[in-house]
């Protein structure tokens, strides 16, 4: 058969190998060792698509693939996965099989080949994430241990670290008898100095790597932005022209709400949370410091808003005063509570006239189909506490 595409499951050392025809059929079915993919690889007629999904060395067979005049398209793996024919039954070869369908399938998007100096890059971001990840686990089993023993720190590093050196010093003065409660307060110490020095590598490192990069430079002018986002930005991004405009970045990192709509009517959720964890983490810390700033600034100085603070500052308030106001409506039931009030003596609630449509909650903030839903129940609670109003009027003037 003619091979025109190609697909491959990645692996560290057995790959397979599913070949098909320009319409995407299934053709032979190869399993490869690693040192037999690249010479394969090579006998493929320049500008043949290869398919595979995104994970571990991608970016790098894909760039081999360049080199050699092949066409790479690398897919996410939950776009793959619907194309297996069979869902409980996965191994390489219905891989290799999904994977050939997905590159055939109708306005499929592809993820974009990372350079080796972005990987690079990258290196010392994962590197510092995992360095961070390492210091809170020691401080956790260290905070865990010491509460075994009686000794309880109040939540944060700073003052699990103070606790820590007093202990040391309550040591040396000879208060504290324990000899290994000594040593293992000087290890920890020691682990964690030398951690806080590899974190402090990793940032220099990721300053000197931006320094020279005029996009990194342009970034770091927007608020709250440093060279850590910056150059997150840059190494994970690359080439930001692949984005349509700015909501479909946004998307592809997974802060936009999730949709589940049907028959016409739109209906919004969470945040979708896909994408990079950890530039979506970096980007939404800079939000939440922008807008702290933006409050800060209000409380002292109004007048020197900039219309972005304006606007998160009016934003805010309006989200806060709907939802005082939703929990007021949701509060305001006065069924039966007027009855109880009138059982003890206690001065019933004020009602709106019936047929003013007053809201008791007050729901003027709410916008479109919300306001109107939230009116119709607030008119629907009136009618019921003037029904037993007079339904309480009446049996009091029957006795």
């Amino acid at each position: 058969m003619n091979t025109t595409t190609a697909a491959v499951d990645l692996a560290k050392n057995v790959f397979a190998v599913c070949m098909g025809d320009a319409h995407g059929h299934e053709g032979k079915l190869v399993t490869l060792k690693r040192n037999a993919f690249l010479p394969w690889l090579r006998t493929l007629p320049e500008g043949t698509p290869v398919a595979m999904e995104a994970c571990g060395s991608a970016h790098h067979w894909a760039r081999t693939m360049q080199a050699l005049g092949l066409v790479p398209r690398i897919m996410a793996a939950e776009f793959v996965k619907p194309y297996r024919k069979n869902q409980r039954v996965k191994n390489d070869a219905r891989d290799a099989e999904a994977i050939l369908a997905a590159l055939h399938a109708p306005r499929m998007r592809f993820v974009t080949v990372k350079t080796e100096a972005q990987q690079q890059r990258l290196c010392w971001h994962r590197l510092r994430e995992g360095w961070k990840a390492e210091r809170t686990a020691l401080l956790n089993r260290i905070r865990g241990l010491l509460a075994e023993l009686g000794i309880v720190s109040e939540v944060g590093a700073a003052k699990l670290r103070r606790v820590l050196a007093e202990l040391l010093i309550e040591q040396d003065k000879g208060t504290l008898s324990a000899e290994p409660i000594r040593l293992m307060v000087q290890s920890v110490l020691s682990q964690m100095q030398a951690l806080d020095t590899r974190i402090a590598e990793c940032d220099q490192q990721i300053a000197r790597q931006s320094e020279q990069d005029p996009v990194v430079n342009h970034l770091q002018k927007c608020p709250s932005v440093g060279p850590l986002i910056a150059d997150a930005l840059v190494a994970s991004v690359g080439d930001a022209r692949h984005f349509k405009n700015g909501r479909q970045f946004a998307a592809s990192l997974g802060i936009t709400p999730g949709q589940h709509s049907s028959g016409g009517k739109a209906r919004y959720g969470k945040i979708t949370r896909r994408g990079d964890a950890y530039l979506r983490g970096l980007l939404v810390h800079s939000a939440g410091s922008v807008l702290n700033a933006a409050l800060r600034l209000y409380k002292a100085t109004p007048d020197k808003l900039n219309r972005l603070q304006r606007w998160m500052v009016t934003a805010l308030r309006a989200g806060r005063l709907r939802q005082s106001q939703s929990r007021h409506c949701q509060q305001t039931r006065p069924t039966s509570v007027g009855h109880a009030q009138q059982r003890r003596g206690v001065q019933q609630r004020s009602l709106a006239p019936m047929g003013s449509g007053a809201c008791p909650g007050e729901c003027s903030g709410l916008p479109g189909r919300r306001l109107a839903y939230r009116r119709a129940r607030c008119r629907q609670r009136v009618r019921r506490a003037h029904a037993s109003a007079s339904v309480d009027r009446s049996a009091t003037s029957s006795k």
